[in-house]
C-alpha cells in the first residue's frame, strides 16, 4: 500500500495548527494560511526541510516514496533541480515531495478547522457591536 503523502502532511499541519496556534491572533482564515505556508516550509514535524530530512532515516523515506514517484515528478518539475535532489537521497526526496504538496494540505486542513476557526470569533463580533 502507498504511503499517502497528501494525507500525512495534513494531518502534520491539523497537529501542528492544534498545539501551536491560536485563532485569535488571526482575523481571517486567509491570514492564517498565509502564515502557515510561511512558516511550515521550514518546519521539520510538517516538511523536514529546515534539516533536509522528514523521517531523520533513509529506508523510512525510501518506503515512502517507492510508491510515490509520480508525486516526485511532479514536485521535481515543478522544484527544478530534479538531478540535485536525487543524488541527495531519498531523504531529500521525500522533504522535496512534502514541500511540493503543503499548500494543499494547508488549503484541506484549513477546510476542515473552518468551522472551529469562525466559532473562535463569534464572540468577537458581538463584543463589537
Amino acid at each position: 500500500m502507498a504511503y499517502d503523502y497528501r494525507e500525512a502532511v495534513k494531518d502534520d499541519v491539523l497537529e501542528y495548527i492544534n498545539n501551536e496556534i491560536n485563532f485569535e491572533d488571526f482575523d481571517t482564515l486567509e491570514e492564517l494560511e498565509e502564515h502557515l505556508n510561511e512558516v511550515l516550509f521550514t518546519e521539520d514535524s510538517v516538511t523536514g526541510n529546515a534539516s533536509g530530512s522528514y523521517t531523520f532515516n533513509t529506508y523510512e523515506a525510501e518506503e515512502n516514496i517507492c510508491h510515490n514517484l509520480d508525486l516526485l515528478g511532479e514536485a521535481l518539475e515543478e522544484f527544478g533541480g530534479g538531478c540535485d535532489i536525487l543524488k541527495d537521497g531519498a531523504e531529500a526526496a521525500d522533504v522535496t515531495i512534502r514541500c511540493y504538496l503543503l499548500g494543499e494540505c494547508i488549503a484541506a486542513a484549513l477546510e476542515e478547522i473552518e468551522d472551529d476557526f469562525n466559532e473562535a470569533h463569534e464572540g468577537e463580533e458581538s463584543e463589537e457591536e
